[in-house]
């Protein structure tokens, strides 16, 4: 029995050193050919023979073979399980729990009683974050989070700015993205607003507006009352 158990300690631990030594090939091939490459994450076996994932920039996704001879950028789809594994791993690593968004550095807009909730990350200059604030009035009884992240200019910065540091926030923001009235000057601490734009980047938010239920469900893009008001309902605890 003790022989067993230090030849199975053995094997691991050959087994280790080889997946260390194929990742170490992988990654001094990779660098020394594609100086301009990002820095690679991770590298990780996939569930096909001799094919490689390197993770980069947090969550995006490339395929590689044993050398590094290759590499490939696109969907790798198990044709079994009808499934887009790229996508699904994507998601896993730019996947954000509702309950773990940083509210400190968000605004709420309150309807009703406000006992449903709702997260939205929004640039001020966005147009389809406008409509969907149009699509909020229709909507009763809902907290939602606004997380500013400024990503189309300069003037998205400065609009970010003036809203984050008013004294009244919602009423500001609101003015804006329905009556069209500008907010006015103001300045104030705004490290909220880039740690917005960094908690964006590393879970995958790359468009505004992006909204996230309470059941942690992301919908990307503009969409109507009732598609949010089946959404809010889906997401009761």
């Amino acid at each position: 029995m003790k022989s067993l158990k230090t030849l199975l300690i053995a094997t691991l631990a050959t087994l280790s050193l080889g997946a260390f030594a194929q990742e170490a090939t992988i990654r001094k091939n990779l660098t020394e050919r594609l100086p301009n490459f990002p820095t690679i994450d991770e590298v990780s076996k996939t569930p096909m023979p001799g094919l490689f994932e390197l993770r980069i920039n947090q969550s995006e996704i490339f395929y590689t073979d044993a050398e590094g001879n290759y590499l490939i950028q696109g969907a790798l789809i198990d044709t079994r399980a009808r499934a887009n594994l790229t996508e699904q791993r994507v998601e896993k690593l730019t996947a954000l729990a509702f309950k773990d968004l940083p509210m400190k550095d968000a605004f709420t807009l309150v309807r009703g009683n406000g006992k449903r909730k709702m997260a939205v990350f929004e640039d001020p200059n966005c147009g389809y974050c406008k409509r969907l604030h149009r699509e909020f009035a229709k909507i009763d009884n809902v907290t939602i989070h606004v997380f500013l992240i400024p990503v189309l200019g300069d003037d998205s910065v400065d609009k970010a700015r003036r809203v984050w540091c008013a004294k009244d926030k919602a009423r500001t923001y609101s003015d804006w993205m329905v009556n069209n009235q500008p907010p006015a000057s103001a300045t104030c601490d705004t490290a909220a607003i880039e740690r917005n734009s960094r908690l964006a980047s590393k879970h995958g938010v790359r468009g505004t507006p992006t909204l996230i239920f309470v059941n942690d469900t992301r919908v990307p893009g503009y969409i109507a009352a009732d598609q949010i008001e089946k959404h809010l309902a889906e997401a009761k605890p």
